[in-house]
């Protein structure tokens, strides 16, 4: 490990692969426009970390806000189609950006555009993975966003400081750099007298008493700093350390300078298609368990069998995310089910012997396997 330089972060100057998210309010204008200026500020940033070997991710926002003025609009659209509809628009106007920039580095860039979908398939998940490596590989700039224009309310990711928590998982990046208009986590708002910086988070201790609430009042991102706060969580409680700092700090952030808020991390890398389940996903229904049932899947880690489940609830089809509750209706573990909701209730409580000497042999399978199954942080 490089030893840290007086005043300097350890773990953020050792880190050899980085993950940088920056927000729409830092890359955009008022109106919606791309602020030019800006991009190559943060471009210059990421550059000299290239040239000092240093592999960068950057997990950029501002596609909607970048459309707003081509499409006159004054304000971010409520509205999926309409969102769509900007980030159609200004997810070209954003890269061709970027890729002007970083040309006066002679780095390219490639685009990537990710739905929460995406990435908890087993097939999709490899692929993006396998991209992304490729593009480091080669020497490129990957630029991640949320693929705004193809995305539906029920497979958004909601906030790109999650997705950018995620994709630092998937690459196995040794940072995180979430860089939004404020310099980092406070006691308070901000913007009201008495607020004190944070400037180390080494646990959940740390945020004893912290009222979160919005960051930025730009008015073209969605993020706050609740999701800062939740990104931050993902990604130390899997190894990453993170800092939270101002744009306007890039430099100093990605140099170990004593600038925003660092969070130390907490643990250890896991299964990164599971850290996707259980934080990208919104489940499609939910099935109730009996108490041995619990106790196998979240006691053994065992695979949930048709015998052990007692009810089942909502609409899915085979491979969708659903909740796997007790019997109290607490949800312990999030799995993807083999089976259509509609096939369930001939299943319930039957051995799988059973159903296959009945039903056939597609039947002599679990109902979500262990290997597509994650257990949610309040399981008991």
């Amino acid at each position: 490990m490089t030893p840290a330089r007086a005043g300097r972060r350890g773990d953020v100057l050792a880190a050899r692969r980085v993950v940088v998210k920056i927000g729409s309010s830092s890359l955009t204008t008022a109106r919606g426009g791309i602020d030019n200026e800006r991009v190559d500020a943060l471009v210059d940033v990421i550059a000299a970390r290239r040239k000092a070997g240093v592999d960068v991710v950057l997990v950029s926002s501002g596609a909607i806000a970048a459309g707003l003025a081509p499409l006159s609009l004054k304000t971010r659209p409520k509205d999926l189609a309409t969102q769509q509809a900007a980030a159609s628009v200004g997810q070209g106007l954003l890269v061709a950006r970027y890729a002007q920039s970083f040309a006066r580095y002679n780095l390219t860039v490639g685009q990537v555009l990710l739905t929460a979908e995406d990435m908890i398939r087993r097939a999709h998940h490899r692929n993006a993975q396998r991209t992304l490596y490729r593009l480091l590989e080669m020497r490129a700039v990957p630029i991640v966003n949320e693929n705004d224009t193809v995305a539906t309310h029920e497979i958004r990711f909601g906030d790109n400081d999650r997705l950018a928590a995620l994709v630092a998982h998937l690459v196995h990046a040794d940072l995180l750099v979430l860089l939004s208009d404020v310099d980092g986590l406070y006691d308070g708002d901000p913007r009201k007298p008495g607020a004190t910086l944070i400037s180390e988070v080494r646990g959940p201790q740390d945020l004893d008493g912290v009222v979160l609430g919005r960051a930025g009042s730009a008015g073209v991102g969605t993020g706050g700093m609740t999701t800062k706060v939740d990104a931050a969580r993902i990604a130390t409680t899997a190894g990453i350390p993170v800092v939270l700092a101002a744009a306007a700090s890039a430099d100093a952030a990605l140099t170990g300078g004593p600038v925003g808020t660092h969070f130390t991390k907490t643990g250890r890398r896991a299964a990164t298609r599971l850290l996707w389940l259980a934080h990208a996903t919104t489940p499609r229904g939910s099935l109730t368990l009996d108490a041995g049932a619990v106790k196998a899947v979240v006691g053994g880690r065992k695979s949930l069998l048709p015998a052990g489940v007692t009810g089942v609830a909502g609409t899915f089809v085979a491979g969708d995310p659903v909740d796997l509750l007790d019997e109290n209706g607490h949800a312990v573990a999030r799995g993807l089910v083999n089976f259509d909701a509609a096939e369930i209730p001939g299943l319930l409580g039957r051995s799988t012997r059973d159903l296959a000497a009945e039903l056939g042999p597609a039947y002599e399978r679990e109902i979500v396997h262990r290997d597509d199954l994650v257990l949610l942080r309040h399981s008991p």
